[in-house]
């Protein structure tokens, strides 16, 4: 079985453009590969190569199957950015998706019987919060003395739809990646609606990269996160109590979802805030999140 293809936005001195990673140490460069010819267009950025589909996804297959070594590049020499830089519009979340991170939360509030969400509970981070793998998030000292992480699964939309049923819901997925919802708890709460507290700038770390649909199954992969190597969170994917195709389903009933929409389907148990004691997240602090079939992101909070 072919590895699965791994879609990355990268940078050097020749600027930002899309590629591929080849293996542990290099890097397939598409848009030098594609220059000129009948994919140049898909190469322009990640955004392009979502709405060219699936033949510009069935050519970057194949270029990765012959690995041109003119188009390779070292790893070690470029720089990974978030997939999509710079969504088109602000990225949607899920709260309160797994059972046992609603439970700690509420004990957080007192509530020892806690209630399985009857819908799932959206809200939205602005596209400027979007970073990428070992950029840093601000403390924000000034703002929140509450800074906190979530390890999430983010699915990319690859097809235009509105009122989506269930059944056709993954047919609208491009593929998958890794997404960090910094929040600032404190914000969170005082604000009551929870935009605030989580779209601050730069909180919403994404990466490395994108694995399409047909090469991952989500329904039922390892989600973990590390804070300065100690395990915090470790859970699965089928533990979500509203799956990617409810998610879809629900989030596009009058809404129309477009290509390169990106949705953070929420996080598991092990958020700092609900430990005891609580443990915020500080300055020096290195946050590592892996989701099984992706890879992993790692980010460090830094001073203001």
């Amino acid at each position: 079985m072919a590895a699965a293809l791994k879609l990355i936005t990268f940078a050097d001195r020749k600027g930002a453009r899309v590629g591929a990673l080849a293996g542990e140490d290099k890097v397939l460069d598409l848009a030098a590969a594609w220059a000129g010819g009948a994919h140049a267009a898909a190469a322009e950025d990640m955004l392009a190569l979502i709405e060219a589909g699936s033949p510009a996804l069935a050519a970057a297959r194949a270029l990765l199957a012959e690995a041109p070594a003119a188009f390779l590049l070292d790893r070690a020499a470029v720089t990974l950015r978030a997939p999509i830089p710079r969504p088109r519009r602000n990225v949607f979340c899920v709260g309160r998706n797994y059972m046992e991170h609603v439970a700690e939360g509420d004990r957080t509030r007192g509530i020892t019987q806690s209630e399985v969400p009857k819908y799932p509970q959206f809200f939205t981070k602005a596209p400027e919060c979007v970073i990428g793998p070992e950029e840093t998030v601000p403390a924000h000292a000034g703002v929140t003395q509450w800074l906190d992480y979530e390890v999430e699964l983010a699915v990319v939309i690859g097809k235009e739809g509105r009122d989506i049923p269930r059944e056709r819901a993954l047919d609208h997925v491009f593929g998958y990646t890794i997404g960090n919802d910094v929040t600032g708890r404190d914000l969170q709460r005082r604000h009551g609606q929870w935009f605030k507290g989580k779209s601050l700038d730069r909180s919403c770390p994404l990466g490395p990269c994108i694995v399409p649909a047909e090469d991952l199954d989500a329904s039922d992969l390892a989600i973990r996160l590390w804070v300065n190597g100690e395990k915090r969170q470790d859970s699965r994917t089928s533990k979500m109590i509203f799956d990617v195709k409810e998610i879809i389903h629900q989030l596009s009933a009058g809404f129309t979802l477009r290509p390169g929409d990106v949705i953070l389907t929420g996080t598991p148990e092990g958020v700092g805030y609900a430990m005891q004691p609580p443990r915020t997240l500080r300055p020096g602090d290195v946050m590592e999140l892996e989701i099984e079939g992706i890879g992993r992101l790692r980010n460090a909070v830094a001073a203001d």
